[in-house]
């Protein structure tokens, strides 16, 4: 009888809960048993790591194999645990110290030739090891992400036959390599748009306040190509922030390392489900709204949406994260996103367009209109008109402000925002806009005299002195004004309150 035992690690949503590989090898009949809530992925490791072992140039051990994954109850997914199931049958075996397992946690999918491959939520992962004090090991790729969380602990393998020789100190693994830094995306400039100042204009607002935007207009007034401008207009992801973006991606596969403090830009289409957007599954999986996690999340055609997908969107825009409850799981996705949403003014696109094209009723534009509901409109803070493009402005250079230009006044806004509470003035709490976004005295009669005639409901009202209090910040104003006051109820007139 043969017993030994190798550390990885589960996943959780974005918990990485410790999990022990306990192999155990017994006298009887050859039969390879693996327990411990695996689902069908982690069964047939069963398959690939006998593979793995014998063209590696080890020996399978012919004995009653049982691999026991705890704890039991953790439901255990994906391919990360075939390493550490083969370097637990090969230690209790023989063939490598058993010992040596100690002191290291292992993740990898190997192919039947004995090679690594990556895993999903390697970066994840990592997180957690960091404060456990073992070194993790990794297949290459995985392990180039896994090391931007900035710990030394984090080792890289192409192979199980590099991971046996480290193990027994015949050759030593190297760190990963460098992520290349130098290829990061770049997002289009904002000068590229011709005309849509007002827009330009909100659009800086919505990147310095951290806010939400509808844009409404015609067909090829430049919708689209604003929203994708707006990342360009927002610093990098540093510190926490950038870890916990890049761990998003990292569960589902899509991060990629020269990318890493780059905010992500998710465009979902109209026709997903609610599940596609809040996440969901078994095991439960991010959504497009955490995909999006201190980045921009894009919903053109917001009408197209299924108004019950849309609604799904309302805690997570008051609340910065997701509680997916199903019957056996539970997870919790952080979701601090900035939506912009874009819709034609009428269903043909056209109503108001100085070409007299529009040939709808005012049922179907009402009909149009009213798949979005009150409390939905309620919690976009910036509502904003995109009129067609005149054709004279269409020729020439391109107009206006670069990206980079716009840019250093948002960084020095968000500066003051987080030097005076810490985040971004969107995140604001009821509590904190009554003691930091008071305006003054005929800023306040402005405001409510507006409310009266535009019947703001109470959550509009704080929203309007969030983006007054934005207003403020790119000016360099320390106290809110009746002029920031003025430019932030005109971002409300499209709500109907």
């Amino acid at each position: 009888m043969a017993l030994a035992i190798a550390h990885s690690r589960g996943l959780d949503g974005l918990s990485a809960p410790p999990v022990t590989v306990e192999v155990h090898l017994a006298s009887g009949l050859p039969i390879f048993t693996l327990v411990g809530l695996p689902d069908t992925e982690v069964k047939e490791a069963r398959d690939r790591v006998r593979a793995a072992i014998v063209n590696s140039g080890f020996d399978f051990p012919s004995k009653r194999i049982t691999v026991n994954l705890a704890p039991a109850d953790l439901p255990k997914e994906s391919g990360r645990f075939d390493l550490p199931i083969a370097l637990g049958m090969l230690a209790a075996s023989g063939q490598i110290p058993a010992s040596a397992l100690n002191d290291c946690e292992f993740a990898g999918e190997l192919s039947l030739s004995g090679e690594l491959r990556p895993i999903r939520g390697a970066l994840a992962m990592a997180l957690q090891t960091a404060g456990s004090g073992k070194t993790f090991i990794l297949p290459e790729e995985s392990a180039r992400e896994a090391a931007l969380i900035g710990s030394g602990n984090i080792l890289a393998a192409r192979s199980l036959l590099e991971v046996c020789a480290h193990i027994c100190g015949r050759a030593m693994l190297p760190g990963p390599a460098p992520v290349d830094s130098e290829n990061q995306p770049i997002f289009p400039d904002l000068n590229e748009v011709r005309g849509q100042s007002q827009a330009k204009r909100a659009l800086e607002v919505a990147a310095a306040g951290g806010h939400s935007l509808l844009m409404i207009g015609p067909p090829g007034s430049g919708k689209s190509m604003l929203a994708a401008r707006l990342p360009g207009l927002m610093p990098m992801l540093d510190g926490e922030a950038a870890k916990a973006s890049a761990a998003v991606l990292s569960l589902v596969g899509q991060f990629r390392p020269e990318a890493f403090g780059v905010r992500p830009y998710r465009q979902p289409h109209h026709t997903a489900s609610a599940v596609a957007l809040v996440g969901g599954g078994n095991p439960p999986r991010p959504g497009e709204i955490s995909l999006a996690h201190q980045g921009v999340l894009f919903l053109d055609e917001l009408p197209q949406f299924d108004r019950k997908v849309l609604e799904t969107l309302r805690e997570p825009l008051e609340s910065g994260h997701i509680h997916i409850a199903r019957a056996a799981r539970h997870a919790r996705f952080p979701a601090e996103f900035q939506l912009v949403a874009a819709m034609n003014p009428c269903p043909c696109g056209f109503s108001g367009h100085s070409n007299g094209k529009c040939r709808c009723t005012p049922d179907q534009i009402a009909r149009y209109r009213g798949k979005l509901s009150g409390p939905f409109l309620d919690r976009i803070d910036l509502l904003i008109e995109v009129p067609a493009v005149p054709v004279d402005a269409l020729g020439g250079a391109g107009d206006g402000e670069s990206s980079a230009s716009v840019r250093c006044r948002v960084e020095a806004a968000l500066a003051r925002q987080r030097e005076r509470q810490g985040r971004a003035n969107a995140r604001l709490t009821a509590k904190e806009v009554d003691t930091l976004c008071q305006p003054d005295e005929a800023g306040s009669r402005l405001l409510k005299q507006a409310s009266v005639q535009l019947d703001l409901s109470a959550r509009a009202w704080h929203r309007i002195l969030k983006v007054a209090r934005t207003v403020a910040d790119l000016a360099d104003s320390a106290s809110i004004r009746a002029h920031h006051v003025a430019e932030a109820i005109q971002y409300r007139r499209l709500s109907g309150g």
